[in-house]
């Protein structure tokens, strides 16, 4: 396992420490409930270091980020952020990704970390572009503050005027008297929050800042981030994406623009015209039980029409959630209630639109 900046920071807080994509990292702390409420009502942090960051540089740097990626890149402004994917050829997903125009002809892309190597690898075997690939992740360090008390927290610690950011921008400013840091109005928690980007050196300082102040700030775990980004319908790589899952019937035609001309655009393209054969819904369970990755979904006369991909019961609603594919037959009948094969039992759930928390 990988040690993080903040590793020793995480065990001395009595953080659950857990192998997590080969890192060291906090599973929870106090509990999933209080975290979870925590970033719901007032502000939690989250040590996201494990996140990739590989920058793309030089004259055809654009040029080749149309080409990899789904989204349109050239709707993006320096400042500007764009969550996209990187489809594969097999009409899955290599990855899913945050890009970040730094400036002209430079560009950071956020990869998961444990894709990290896969992407790298995908990105350059695909490279017959005029730009340069770098793999920095070991360099840096990235905190996710997030909930509704963020500004008036991260006020105490910056002069950046942070209420102009809008959602999915950013600029490079002095925090916590550490210059240049990425303060990206972003995050997977549905919540409005930050993300912080800062060289590894600097890690622990920005961490003690932000519970130096009269703000109440929780420290919060890998656990409450899933159960926040599940509440908001959120797609998790290795769950409810993968190599194998298309960008369309994962909901995630808004960020697959087939007018760019980008991998496999052509195949996406056929696709949506010959039709899907199943779609990534949102459902809630009515019988007592949670549904788990990978679990049958069968109909009322027990035949098998799809399989869970996330599930949890919900800190915020009190109840099971999840998501799964469905096929499309099922979903065209206007049926709405469905069984879950959880272990030797079957449980009755339904439909349910995203996001579970609005």
């Amino acid at each position: 396992m990988k040690n993080l900046a903040l590793s020793k920071t995480h065990e001395a807080l009595g953080g659950k420490m857990v192998d997590y994509a080969g890192f060291y990292m906090p599973v929870q702390y106090e509990g999933v409930k209080v975290e979870h409420k925590a970033v719901r009502e007032a502000v939690g942090v989250f040590d996201v270091s494990h996140m990739g960051e590989i920058f793309i540089s030089g004259k055809e740097a654009s040029i080749f980020l149309q080409y990899i990626t789904s989204n349109d890149v050239k709707k993006l402004t320096p400042g500007s952020i764009q969550y996209s994917c990187l489809p594969n050829l097999e009409n899955g997903i290599v990855d899913d990704i945050l890009v970040y125009m730094l400036a002209e002809e430079l560009y950071l892309l956020v990869v998961n970390a444990s894709n990290l190597d896969k992407d790298y690898k995908w990105l350059s075997d695909n490279n017959s572009f005029d730009c340069l690939i770098e793999n920095k992740s070991s360099e840096y360090s990235l905190l996710a503050v997030q909930g509704p008390d963020t500004i008036e927290l991260l006020s105490k610690l910056t002069n950046e005027n942070l209420e102009e950011i809008k959602y999915y921008n950013f600029i490079k400013g002095n925090l916590s008297e550490i210059d240049d840091v990425i303060i990206s109005r972003t995050g997977y928690t549905g919540e409005f929050g930050f993300e912080l980007y800062v060289k590894n050196n600097d890690a622990i300082k920005l961490w003690n800042s932000l519970f130096s102040t009269s703000v109440t700030i929780k420290p919060i775990g890998l656990a409450a981030r899933d159960t926040l980004r599940l509440e908001k319908g959120f797609c998790l790589y290795g769950n409810d994406i993968n190599d194998k899952t298309s960008p369309l019937e994962a909901n995630l035609g808004w960020i697959t623009k087939l007018n760019t001309n980008f991998i496999n655009s052509d195949n996406l393209q056929k696709q949506k015209v010959e039709g899907l054969n199943k779609l990534l819904v949102g459902f809630e369970v009515l019988d007592k039980g949670v549904a788990r990755n990978g679990y049958n979904i069968l109909d009322l006369n027990n035949n098998h029409i799809g399989n869970v991909t996330s599930g949890t019961m919900s800190p915020t609603l009190n109840k099971a959630i999840g998501m799964a594919y469905i096929n499309i037959a099922f979903l065209n009948s206007g049926k709405r209630d469905f069984l879950v094969q959880v272990r030797n039992k079957k449980i009755l759930a339904r439909l349910i639109s995203l996001p579970f928390v609005k």
